[in-house]
């Protein structure tokens, strides 16, 4: 039951290796963040060139409202583009990180159950049914550490249905009220 320095050198492993997977996914994360950002960026200064073209060629103001109107949707589902692949980066991260925690979960449970086995094998008569408590104890809390997961994934998955289909029809809704306001 004493940590030997094989039992202290794993851990110490384990512990560099989870450290550096953090980094590599955090680092993943801002790069596609950042490739995201310049790819609007330059998307939008390109819109706004040929939008500028547009602007400087229109001679009446009914078609300079036209005009205006007529750049409300696209702007809108830009801009909802945009924060739905943000948000997609960010998910992705996060499922990274719950596999990541998980793995490790499984590794502490690994090793909580070779100690338990390790002090009932030391421990006095008597004492397996303290062992045999504890051990139902962490499998109950395992599986609720599953359930609890599993739910937090299914709400998850609802929220982001929700919020899809709300902001598509938002789009069609403010792209349909501008052009009658044109």
């Amino acid at each position: 039951m004493y940590a030997t320095p094989e039992k202290i050198a794993a851990a110490n492993k384990v512990a560099v290796e989870s450290a550096a997977s953090f980094g590599s996914l955090g680092l993943s994360t801002v790069e596609r963040l950042v490739a995201l950002n310049l790819n609007t960026v330059r998307a939008g200064l390109t819109d706004t060139a040929s939008n500028v073209e547009a602007l400087l060629a229109i001679k009446e103001p009914k078609a300079l409202v036209s005009f205006l109107s007529a750049l409300v949707e696209p702007a809108l589902a830009s801009s909802v583009g945009y924060f739905r692949s943000a948000y997609g980066i960010l998910v992705d991260s996060g499922e990274e990180v719950g596999k990541i925690v998980d793995g490790q979960i499984a590794e502490l449970n690994k090793s909580v159950a070779i100690a338990l086995d390790e002090l009932s094998k030391s421990a006095p008569a008597g004492s397996d049914v303290a062992v045999a408590a504890v051990k139902s104890a962490i499998a109950a809390a395992n599986a609720t550490y599953d359930n609890v997961t599993k739910a937090t994934k299914k709400v998850v998955e609802i929220a982001e249905a929700n919020v899809s289909s709300t902001t598509g029809a938002a789009v069609k809704a403010v792209g349909k009220a501008a052009k009658k306001a044109a």
